[in-house]
C-alpha cells in the first residue's frame, strides 16, 4: 500500500536565499557582459538600452523610450540627443501624429549595436561551450524563465 506524498511548498526563507543567489548571479553576469562590450563602444549603458530597444522595436517616439526606460522624458530627450549628435540615431515626425518625433537607429547606430552585441554573445557562447551538454539544456530551460521574471507587474 502506497503513501499519499506530502506536497510542501517553498518556505520563504528558501525563497529569499534563492533570490538574493539569483539576484548576485544576474548582476555578475550583468558586469561582466558590460566588461566585455566593444572596446570602441564607450556609450554609457543606458545610452546603449536606448539603441538595444530602437535595434528591437524599430522606432519609438521619446515618450515609448521613456517608458520602456523607465525614466522620465526630459532625461530620454537628453540621451536622444547626445545619440543624434553621435549620429547614432535620427529623428523625423511621427506619421501617425505629426506634432509627435519618431527616433529611430541611424546606420551607424545599427553598427554599433550590431558589433556590441556581436563581441558579448561571442564571449558568452565561448562561456557556455566550455559547460557540459546537460548543464547547456539546463541554461536553455532556464532562460524563458528569466524572461518571464524580467516582466514588470
Amino acid at each position: 500500500m502506497s503513501t499519499p506524498e506530502t506536497v510542501t511548498s517553498p518556505s520563504p526563507a528558501s525563497d529569499a536565499a534563492l533570490a538574493a543567489e539569483l539576484r548576485v548571479g544576474v548582476m555578475r553576469l550583468r558586469r561582466r557582459l558590460a566588461v566585455e562590450r566593444h572596446p570602441a563602444n564607450d556609450l554609457s549603458l543606458p545610452a546603449m538600452a536606448v539603441l538595444g530597444l530602437l535595434a528591437r522595436e524599430d522606432q519609438q517616439t521619446i515618450g515609448e523610450l521613456a517608458r520602456s526606460e523607465r525614466v522620465q522624458p526630459p532625461s530620454m530627450t537628453r540621451t536622444v540627443n547626445c545619440l543624434e549628435d553621435l549620429g547614432l540615431v535620427e529623428r523625423r515626425a511621427d506619421p501617425r501624429d505629426g506634432r509627435c518625433v519618431v527616433v529611430s537607429l541611424s546606420e551607424h547606430g545599427r553598427g554599433v549595436v550590431l558589433a556590441d552585441r556581436d563581441r558579448r554573445d561571442a564571449w558568452l557562447a565561448r562561456r557556455l561551450a566550455e559547460l557540459p551538454p546537460d548543464q547547456r539544456d539546463l541554461v536553455r530551460q532556464v532562460v524563458p524563465l528569466l524572461h518571464q521574471l524580467s516582466i514588470s507587474d
